[in-house]
């Protein structure tokens, strides 16, 4: 599965309102609209009380997305002042029932390394006249001057294992504390989504107390139809602090498993009782679908013929290149992992080839490698069967390791600089480095993966590590059992800057509630670190 496709069932009936004592909290979530719910009202103008979001800016350009109540015209403006003054009008889509309702326009010509402004309008498609309630964002084009300097934040594993939105804590806190760290954007490094997590009204942690839970009908099953797909990105979006997050601070989004279900691959055929439909390549395509409506990702909006995927490079500026690398969607079937030859791994061969061209065509500084799994972290799948690279046996490579294999040579060889790998995945944090000396495969540079998340889910322990590339685990913070509650243990983000100056790049793995737990500092121009 490469590609998103129409879904060819029917929307399911509406199983009933939101559950038990939480409802007036999902309905405040949104300030009151009653707009839980997939089913609205017609009457009066078109609301936008889902919020904003920017993705994907670069010194020139940007996609605002938007979700209406109804049939509406997206209209969106911006400015370089909040009073709007000489704004510039772009025309967006005409949003229906065929794309719930959500809507994307692209932002062209605008002004590099600058604070835009922008407000969306809906405005009724038999009347441009009524027009519903403007709703306003803001985000900071890439510079096109090194001296500028860069800072994004990076997490990924939202409202998995059964935490969700908990209005006793003032839900995903998180996402308000990176919001006030004013980043230029944030990399969502996959599981933006659990459509496979149920989210139950209440869980009792081991202590005696009580998580509470918004629910809705969407999020009372495994996703299976398109309709539970959109519910369950619909749902992030009932937390006030993801919607205030979104306005200010634009993203680059990356999936995984969990936007489908728990370690897919292409191909697979579930045995899974929940699931009624066990082809995922049937659900793949609907989840894909889903994302791109509610996700503003560049390549998912491709026009005029043009390949719609999730790997791509989001340039932003001369000091970074953001590689977005699809681990999911092109890889072969979970296995023990001991082949001798394997031309697919995770990337499949067109990705690689891909990726091999845009690093040796990068002239940034720093080329971030954005996975959406960890290289040298054993993640099991079963009793036999492994769902990331590493497969446990610390020789020479094997499997899915013979491609990372390959691209590392690639990167020795034509000396490229300034690559590092940021991951999510695995829900604790940490920092591996990579270096040839300690490795069965010694044909590489030296290189540094961070790890961070999750960001509103449960707590893992430490993954053991593969000693195929040699990591040294410098740094880790993990609890020590099985899905912890955010109530038990903080949640994890990481933090990049890079210098305009000296072009020194700095990383800090945070954990919610202000500490800074590791901090590295990497120097620029050199093939490994």
């Amino acid at each position: 599965m490469s590609h998103p496709v129409p879904d060819p069932s029917p929307s399911p009936a509406r199983r009933g309102v939101l559950r038990g004592s939480l409802a007036a909290s999902a309905a405040l979530a949104l300030g009151g609209t009653g707009l839980a719910a997939p089913a609205f009202a017609l009457s009066g103008r078109p609301r936008a009380a889902w919020g904003v979001q920017t993705g994907d800016v670069t010194a020139s350009s940007g996609l605002v997305w938007v979700r209406s109540d109804r049939p509406a015209r997206v209209i969106v403006e911006t400015s370089a002042t909040e009073s709007f003054r000489r704004a510039r009008r772009h025309h967006g889509p005409l949003v229906g029932a065929g794309t719930d309702f959500t809507g994307t326009t692209a932002l062209r010509g605008l002004p590099a390394g600058e604070q835009i402004h922008y407000r969306v309008t809906l405005a009724d498609p038999d009347d441009p006249r009524r027009t519903g309630e403007p709703v306003v964002g803001t985000f900071r084009t890439a510079p096109d001057r090194r001296r500028d300097g860069v800072r994004f934040l990076w997490s990924g594993d939202v409202a998995g294992q059964g935490w969700g939105i908990n209005p006793d804590v003032g839900g995903f806190r998180a996402y308000d504390e990176m919001r006030r760290l004013d980043p230029d954007f944030f990399l969502c490094s996959g599981d933006s989504v659990y459509a496979d997590g149920v989210i139950e009204p209440s869980v009792t942690l081991p202590d005696g107390r009580v998580w509470r839970n918004v629910t809705t009908p969407e999020k009372s099953k495994v996703a299976e139809t398109l309709a539970e797909y959109r519910g369950n990105f619909r749902y992030n979006l009932l937390d006030h602090n993801v919607r205030a997050f979104n306005a200010r601070v634009p993203s680059v989004v990356q999936w995984d498993d969990h936007e489908v279900r728990n370690n897919w691959y292409p191909g697979q055929i579930l045995d899974d009782p929940r699931y009624t439909e066990k082809d995922v390549d049937v659900l793949a395509a609907r989840a894909a679908r889903a994302f791109a409506e509610y996700t503003p990702v560049s390549t998912l909006h491709a026009r005029g013929g043009r390949e719609r995927r999730m790997y791509r490079v989001v340039r932003y500026g001369p000091l970074l290149d953001v590689f977005v690398l699809d681990m999911r969607s092109y890889r072969n079937a979970n296995s023990p992992g001991r082949q001798t030859d394997d031309t697919t791994g995770i990337l499949g061969a067109e990705q690689l080839a891909w990726l091999k061209r845009e690093l040796a065509a990068s002239t940034a500084v720093w080329k971030v490698l954005a996975a959406d799994m960890p290289i040298g972290l054993v993640v099991p799948d079963g009793a036999a069967d492994f769902e990331a690279i590493a497969q446990g046996d610390p020789g020479a490579p094997l499997g899915r390791e013979l491609q990372i294999a390959e691209l590392l040579r690639f990167v020795k060889h034509r000396r490229i600089t300034g690559t590092v790998w940021l991951t999510a995945d695995v829900h604790h944090t940490s920092a591996q480095h990579y270096a040839p000396e300690r490795a069965a495969f010694k044909d590489f540079a030296p290189f540094w993966e961070f790890v961070s998340g999750p960001l509103a889910a449960g707590g893992f322990p430490a993954n053991a590590l593969d000693g195929t590339f040699g990591p040294d685990r410098v740094f880790v913070r993990a609890p020590e059992r099985g899905n912890v509650s955010p109530m038990e243990s903080p949640q994890y983000f990481g933090e990049v800057s890079i210098d305009g100056h000296g072009g020194d790049l700095t990383v800090r793995l945070r954990a919610e509630g202000g500490q800074v737990l590791f901090t590295k500092v990497l120097r620029p121009g050199l093939v490994g670190q």
